[in-house]
């Protein structure tokens, strides 16, 4: 069985004022790259970007609480530990803040973890 692989996940909205585009491409092009210095210990940082769309029985989408899910992962479990720690009981340094208000409604921002185990079916007899 694979090592699991623990994840600390990120739900955040965009600042109102702020197109899907412009948003995504000041993530990519200015956040990331600077919270890059802050990521000791990560082993991937990933951003998966949420479009809505509509359902044929409960009709249109609208408007989602969250533009993207943030997925920091990690393969030592002593250093996810200690960075969940630090994220639920601190604020983040100054540069990171300064430049989340560039982008995100940051009341908006919520925090989850998880310990992923997989199976893969097709090397299973």
């Amino acid at each position: 069985m694979p090592a699991p692989v623990y994840k600390i996940l990120l739900f955040m909205k965009r600042r109102p004022d702020i197109s899907v585009e412009a948003f995504r491409d000041y993530y990519e092009n200015h956040h990331a790259p600077l919270a890059e210095k802050y990521s000791q210990g990560i082993s991937r940082y990933i951003r998966r970007y949420i479009d809505p769309q509509d359902h044929p029985e409960t009709g249109p989408a609208g408007e989602l609480p969250f533009d993207v899910i943030t997925e920091l992962w990690f393969e030592d479990e002593a250093v996810f530990k200690g960075t969940v720690k630090y994220i639920t009981a601190m604020i983040m340094p100054d540069e990171i803040v300064e430049d989340e208000k560039n982008l995100f409604d940051r009341s908006s921002f919520r925090i989850a973890t998880v310990v992923e185990r997989e199976t893969d079916f097709g090397r299973n007899p």
